[in-house]
């Protein structure tokens, strides 16, 4: 675990817990999570795969297109809105849900199905790329159960919420997530600040964090100036130490940790199941696997 170049901060300053810069980190009452490469590590993606699974259920192929054919179909379209892109998601914040984009590629092309929206979305994603959990998190999740620390989900997806969450309850089964908030179901995606904050509504957390206007103007991190001109975490500032009190774990950079840190949770960058290149940021809690979360949860102030 390392925060920049700094010294290992599993090592606590004080016998009362970990500290950052003059503060104690308090443990926290929720931890949100990330889905992809985060909880569960996905298999790398392969649409044709998926589609080849769905064309079992056709009714009407009317130009008699294969599934490589209408995957590039999917892959042009995509191009087009701009999605998926590594460098631009993150500017990518309204959700296109999936049952809206297959009914557009499917009729356009002349495509009838024998299945409902959602039992497309579960077809293709179960085909095109399947997951397991990440290394050590089963236990991660146990072991927060036991402490009484709550868990949620918000994940940027366009698959349907259900979807998302039978996926996320069967490769957990037994752990008392609260909610799997699904940006599919939500319109907004990560980085925005919204679906944030949506998610402290559905934990009752909200009233602890910002009320009435404050909620429009309120920043958790600065980068020395004014907390009203950014959300950048890197080298920033803690404002509040009660902003620590729900924590948000995932692997994104502008949509996970940016996005979590400008709606004021204290945000953890999981690398263990990375399937992109990525760059350090100074400033950033990172770590590589969830006994390291665990040991600085256990130094953390009660």
């Amino acid at each position: 675990m390392r925060q920049g170049g700094e010294r290992d901060p599993l090592q606590p300053e004080a016998d009362h817990g970990y500290e950052v810069g003059e503060r104690t980190m308090k443990r926290p009452d929720m931890i949100l999570f990330d889905y992809g490469q985060t909880l569960v590590n996905e298999t790398p993606f392969d649409g044709v795969r998926g589609t080849e699974a769905v064309l079992r259920y056709c009714t009407e192929n009317k130009y008699h297109l294969t599934a490589e054919q209408i995957q590039r179909e999917a892959n042009a379209i995509n191009s087009e809105l701009g999605r998926f892109d590594p460098a631009r998601r993150h500017l990518f914040q309204v959700e296109a849900p999936n049952y809206m984009f297959t009914a557009y590629l499917y009729e356009s092309l002349g495509i009838k199905l024998s299945l409902t929206s959602g039992q497309v979305d579960q077809i293709f994603w179960d085909a095109a790329s399947p997951g397991r959990p990440t290394e050590g998190c089963p236990e991660f999740l146990a072991y927060l159960a036991a402490q009484g620390i709550r868990t949620g989900v918000i994940s940027n997806i366009s698959y349907c919420g259900q979807v998302v969450e039978q996926r996320i309850r069967g490769l957990f089964p037994g752990h008392p997530f609260e909610f799997v908030l699904a940006t599919s179901e939500y319109m907004f995606r990560k980085p925005n600040r919204r679906i944030f904050w949506l998610a402290l509504e559905k934990a009752g957390l909200r009233q602890a964090w910002m009320t009435g206007e404050d909620a429009g103007k309120r920043q958790t991190w600065t980068t020395g100036e004014d907390a009203g001109q950014g959300h950048n975490p890197d080298t920033g500032k803690q404002l509040d130490s009660g902003i620590r009190n729900v924590w948000y774990i995932g692997d994104q950079y502008e949509c996970d940790i940016v996005g979590a840190a400008g709606a004021g949770l204290f945000p953890i960058w999981y690398t263990g199941a990375m399937d992109l290149p990525y760059e350090s940021h100074e400033g950033v809690m990172t770590v590589s696997h969830w006994k390291e979360v665990r040991a600085l949860l256990e130094a953390c102030e009660a």
